[in-house]
């Protein structure tokens, strides 16, 4: 799948990415990595509760955070599979009933694309200094990798 230029603020992404998520469920197996599909759903919600956490956690040191390499790294390169560090903020939720969590996540999207434009959008840790619009490919990217993890 192609993500050049993909966003979840972009209406017909964001609704290719839920029907995508439509076709997991509860025990479909990743194909790398030992994340369970109702924990990547988790971890998606908690990832998408980051663009409000206004004391993220401190910077997590590499290239991304570079402004360059942070254009690079959301624009252009693939994501590899596992190698990537994140926030122990994006790691705080246990997983509840898939119902329940599909529709925390659909909540949790239509906040972050219903937010006022012009906000003070906090860091992200892996990447540093982040728009708006870097947030919508950021989100699109880690939903993307995560549904492909699982196959869909």
């Amino acid at each position: 799948m192609s993500y050049f230029l993909q966003t979840i603020l972009n209406p017909a992404h964001r609704q290719r990415l839920f029907e995508r998520l439509e076709r997991l469920h509860p025990a479909s197996a990743p194909r790398w990595g030992g994340m369970t599909a109702p924990a990547m759903l988790a971890h998606l919600c908690d990832q998408m509760r980051m663009p409000f956490n206004e004391q993220p956690s401190g910077p997590i040191p590499g290239l991304p955070r570079l402004p360059m390499m942070r254009a690079v790294t959301l624009y252009l390169l693939p994501w590899p599979q596992g190698a990537i560090k994140g926030p122990p903020e994006a790691f705080i939720s246990e997983p509840g009933r898939w119902e329940d969590d599909v529709a925390t996540l659909r909540e949790l999207v239509d906040a972050f694309v219903n937010a006022p434009h012009r906000r003070r959008w906090p860091d992200q840790p892996n990447f540093g200094r982040m728009s708006r619009r870097d947030w919508g490919v950021f989100c699109w990217r880690h939903f993307d990798h995560h549904f492909r993890q699982f196959g869909a």
